[in-house]
């Protein structure tokens, strides 16, 4: 069976602390963003690089409890629902088990010669509906 899930660690460094010394919450929005790039990289081997390109429509994030300096955390990420040209990623930030922050991102495919919205293609399509939770 397929690990729907993928995930990596990241250690909090002092770029990402802001003026109340927990992590700035731009840098969750950073690792919401990395964490669909690699995901879909590991997934793609970038196969469809020449082709499309996946931008954010939206993103809704809760922020749970803070994280801080040279805290290891595990950004875990995951497929939701895939239709026209949208699909739903779903991130969540934790420290040791302990939810930190959790996001909903809205994704649309576009073309990337005209760069215009294009109807999620059958490959990806199958490629995203095996991934999803």
């Amino acid at each position: 069976m397929k690990n729907l899930c993928f995930e990596f660690n990241h250690q909090v460094n002092s770029t990402e602390i802001d003026e109340l010394n927990h992590v700035n919450n731009i840098n969750y929005l950073n690792w919401v963003q990395l964490a669909a790039n690699k995901h879909w990289g590991s997934l793609t081997n970038s196969k469809f690089d020449s082709l499309y390109v996946w931008v954010v429509l939206r993103h809704e994030i809760d922020y749970v409890s803070p994280a801080f300096l040279n805290d290891d955390v595990t950004i875990k990420t995951w497929i939701g629902d895939s239709y026209g040209v949208k699909s739903d990623r779903f991130v969540e930030v934790s420290r040791s088990g302990e939810l930190l922050t959790k996001a909903k991102t809205t994704w649309c495919l576009l073309d990337k010669k005209t760069m215009k919205p294009v109807r999620i293609p059958k490959d990806i399509l199958v490629l995203l509906k095996e991934m999803k939770l």
